[in-house]
């Protein structure tokens, strides 16, 4: 019925009621022969449409039929794939049984955590993991299987990382094909077609457990497109069939689709030009969604009509085919609940936003990824249609833009004690997905249960992916995606010795770090206690701390044993006692576990204090270009965010240089306190002039120096003038004037570069400036993705290096042939390094990753293989800079209290003093 034969005969309810009760008897009479007259008309009509042939129909009767067959398509309501079968459908026929024993399994269980480490065997047959139970007996398995012994170590679940772009841009980022940006709205593309299966980051990104992968568009469109889950076997070498992009597939049936949105500034950036597109505002995004998914929606119910319609009278009656516009057959599927979406958001007003959209739509978010902000607005999320959404986060990467500027390390704690999921992600390349599992691991630190944590690489993304039956666990009936650790999976430096998809062995001679084995970091502690932060503000106070093991300060270096620890009593802003000290009931008392105190750490390169939102102008000293200038004049971000995270994290002192453009760096580092409240602060400035910095990598290749060989002869040029002068400059500031220092020996040269072969170059300048000046030239290499193979000549003409970062990838070509590390290479540049007698130390690019500085000299140390130990792995990141440089410890730095090593993921700040006298304690 419409709406018009709905709405009330006015006519004839108005009639007055007189009218209404005459000729009664004669208006029945007459209902009555009108009726009588309807029916023969009927009857009629039936009778001639009956004898009567149909006019021809242009139809095609066969293209009616295959769109009727489609509506089954349409109305499939998808359910996560079983894993009660025999065969894996991507087991690949010749792959032989395995038997993996002695190992300590990570397997589902019925505690409150769902997940306990038990010591059992693993049996593997047709792809599909068989059993997982402790003494499996030979006479129970075929005759012929390959056998691993775990030796006891760690084995779980394959990585799952439900956000990467990994094969959808080329090799050392030649190329990109993530974002289709001819429209903002493009839900019709596919990430598939972009994967390329030769690209050699889905063997490196393995090597670091990762199994299968979530291949997402990127996000400068608010609708980037398609997604597709894959697994990282690829080609002959990994075990398979063929070579290929179908192969790489995760789910052969394919049960599930995917599809990447993204809110906020991206699309507005990318699209936005006042008067003519949008989306200009958060405002016009909504309604590009809207506008979207209105679009769609209509198709929806034209489909649904029109399959009503062929379901009553048969397709072959149908005067039209079925409605489709391939533009909104996927956010169709969306809307009929076949897609599981995930959105790129951040903010509250974009979350919120969006979880309108879904109810206004009816269709399912299943996570947020970035989702800087989900942490404070956790009823929003709950609000969603069909359930709240997991959070996709980094653990510790923020404030890089303005919406992650609120973001918090805690976030993932948070929103698991609200009920909400929490995983990790790699967003690869922003972070090199091989180290993903490092994400969970900093997530466990800063309070996330241990079980959670890991779950929210494993088991919690296959969830979400709807493959939670297949991957993500090692039990009965799953996919064998198995990992073999070297150590705990959440532990510092932590590496698999093989890997299994499938059943299929991944690496023909994995390189085995020989490590202690120790105990599991659930049995020590499943959740790590929160702390505080309180400052001792009067210089009167005094507090005691208990409980302290190990003491590496320039001055003193000691160790105590457990069970006899000693005391440390500061007053003052202080040391006063550290051993066997008084304690008075007045003084307020840290009782510690494993109490460590060290030197504070130093960053070395990264932009800190000259930036404090990396993609916001005004935050930032801003780029010199072909200029001159002093880093200690463009500090200007002292009190925020950036420096105060890295005083937490015990990085008092950063050295940082002026930013030339991307990547770049040109003019005189300063050295400054992380915790001072401004510039003008005493002791805020430790050093005016560190060093002096050129920048020979990619980013030299700009302005006048358009390649590398002329940033080579251009710094050459102006060394030998410096060399050859025996004027004065007026301006004691100059590029020249700093330059003339430098030949004399008096500054440091520091030369940003990654290419073994430009690093060559470098070490012939030094040659040749030094036997012109008879001085020598103090040069250091800072980057240094390729040192490993020049680390010979390096060691011969006494070249430092910093390495930044530590674990270098192919991010750009002249980083190529960079080194993974185990299981795929000997170790990684810092080793060949510290084979050659390289003085070494550990930088930062961004950041955020000076945060980081403590947890990449404990992977140093944990895969040294006895190259290093505790106390010069702490110096990697903090006395061997000052060496380097030539600072002269001056003044009193303070010092970093931890409870557990500072080197080990479960090793967190207690307290920190930069030798101001100001100390903050976190109790």
């Amino acid at each position: 019925m419409t709406e018009k034969e709905e709405l009330p005969k006015y006519a004839e309810i108005n009639q007055p009621k007189w009218h209404q009760g005459s000729h009664r008897p004669r208006r029945r009479i007459a209902r009555l022969a009108a009726l009588a007259f309807v029916s023969y008309m009927a009857y009629s009509a039936w009778r001639i449409a009956s004898n009567t042939a149909k006019a021809p129909s242009t139809l095609s009767v066969s293209r009616l039929q295959e769109d009727y067959a489609m509506c089954a398509q349409l109305r499939r309501v998808p359910e996560d794939p079983s894993n009660d079968r025999d065969v894996n459908g991507r087991w690949v026929n010749g792959t032989k049984p395995l038997l993996i024993r002695n190992a300590t399994v990570w397997a589902p269980a019925s505690s409150a955590e769902g997940f306990a480490w038990i010591n059992a065997d693993v049996f593997v047959n047709y792809g599909l993991i068989q059993l997982v139970e402790p003494g499996i007996s030979d006479k129970d398995l075929p005759k012929h299987y390959e056998l691993f012994d775990a030796h006891g170590r760690p084995l779980t679940t394959g990585i799952v990382d439900m956000h990467s772009h990994a094969g959808a841009s080329y090799f050392t980022n030649l190329g990109h094909d993530e974002n289709e940006l001819s429209s903002d709205i493009t839900p019709y593309v596919k990430s598939l077609d972009a994967i390329d299966p030769l690209h050699p980051e889905f063997s490196w990104i393995k090597s670091g457990g990762v199994t299968t992968s979530l291949i997402l568009p990127g996000s400068g469109n608010n609708m980037g497109g398609e997604a597709f889950v894959v697994k990282m076997a690829v080609g002959n070498d990994s075990g398979r069939a063929e070579l290929s992009q179908k192969d790489m597939l995760a789910d052969p049936d394919n049960s599930w689709r995917y599809m990447k949105m993204a809110c906020g500034e991206n699309a507005k950036r990318v699209y936005g030009k006042v008067g003519e597109r949008g989306p200009f505002s958060r405002m016009g995004e909504a309604w590009e969604f809207r506008h979207a998914f209105e679009q769609a929606q209509a198709m929806v119910n034209a489909q649904n009509e029109w399959c009503t319609a062929a379901d009553h009278y048969g397709p072959e009656f149908m005067p039209t085919y079925l409605p489709q516009e391939l533009a909104w057959e996927s956010l169709g599927a969306v809307l009929r609940g076949q897609i599981r979406v995930n959105t790129h958001c951040y903010t509250i007003p974009d979350l919120e936003a969006y979880v309108r959209l879904t109810n206004e739509f009816k269709f399912q978010l299943r996570a947020f990824h970035h989702a800087h902000q989900t942490y404070l607005v956790p009823e929003v999320l709950k609000r969603a249609w069909g359930g709240p959404p997991a959070s996709a986060l980094f653990a510790d990467n923020m404030y890089y833009k303005v919406e992650s500027y609120t973001g918090s390390e805690q976030a993932g704690k948070i929103l698991h004690e609200n009920g909400l999921v929490p995983v990790y992600v790699s967003d690869n390349p922003v972070l090199n997905s091989q180290h993903v599992v490092m994400e969970a691991a900093k997530a466990f630190r800063a309070g996330l249960p241990y079980h959670v944590a890991l779950a929210g690489v494993t088991s919690q993304p296959a969830r979400l992916l709807g493959l939670g039956n297949r991957i993500g666990k090692v039990a009965p009936g799953f996919d064998a995606d198995l990992l073999v650790w070297d150590s705990d999976p959440l532990s510092v430096g932590a590496a698999p010795e093989q890997a299994w998809i499938d059943g299929a062995p991944q690496f023909k001679h994995p390189v085995v770090l020989e490590k202690p084995w120790a105990k599991l970091l659930a049995e020590e502690q499943h959740v790590l206690a929160d702390y505080t932060t309180q400052e001792i503000k009067s210089k009167d106070e005094t507090t005691i701390f208990t409980g302290i093991t190990n003491v590496q300060l320039a001055d003193r270096q000691m160790t105590f044993a457990s069970s006899e620890p000693a005391t440390m009593v500061i007053r003052n802003g202080e040391i006063e006692c550290l051993g066997e000290c008084a304690i008075t009931a007045s003084s307020k008392i840290v009782a510690l576990k494993d109490g460590h105190v060290t030197d504070p750490f130093v960053a070395f390169g990264t932009i800190l204090g000259t930036s404090e939102i990396d993609a916001q102008g005004q935050t930032q000293d801003g780029s010199i270009g072909d200029g001159w200038s002093r880093a200690v004049d463009g500090l200007l971000n002292f009190g925020g965010k950036q420096l105060a995270a890295a005083y937490a994290k015990g990085v008092t002192r950063a050295i940082s240089a002026p930013v030339a453009g991307h990547g770049a760096y040109r003019g005189v580092s300063a050295g400054f306190s992380t915790g001072a409240a401004t510039s003008a602060a005493e002791g805020a400035i430790f050093a005016n002039d560190v060093a002096v910095h050129y920048t020979l990598s990619l980013g030299a290749k700009q302005g006048k120096t358009p390649s590398i060989s002329a940033a080579v002869a251009a710094l050459r040029t102006s060394l030998l003038e410096a060399a050859n002068s025996n004027t004065t400059s007026d301006d004691p500031f100059s590029e020249q004037a700093y330059l003339k220092r430098v030949v004399a020996g008096d500054l440091p040269l520091v030369i940003t570069v990654h290419s073994a072969e430009t690093m060559a170059a470098v070490m012939r300048i030094k040659q040749g400036i030094e036997s012109v000046s008879g001085k020598s030239l103090r040069l250091i290499i800072h980057g240094g993705a390729e040192s490993h193979l020049v680390a010979d000549a390096l060691a011969e003409y006494d070249i430092p290096v910093i390495l930044a970062p530590l674990l270098a990838y192919s991010q750009s070509w002249d980083q190529r042939r960079s080194l993974t590390g185990a299981p795929l290479t000997n170790g990684t540049a810092i080793d060949h390094l510290l084979a050659a007698g390289v003085k070494v130390a550990i930088g930062a690019n961004e950041p955020w990753e000076s945060r980081d500085l403590p947890l990449m000299s404990g992977i140093a140390l944990a895969n040294s293989q006895g190259k290093l130990d505790y106390a010069s792995a702490l110096k990697l990141i903090g006395g061997n800079l000052y060496e380097m440089l030539g600072l002269k410890e001056e003044g009193k730095k303070g010092f970093v209290l931890f409870e557990g090593s500072p080197l080990q993921i479960e090793g967190r700040v207690r307290a920190v003093s930069d030798g101001s006298g100001k100390i903050s304690v976190w109790v």
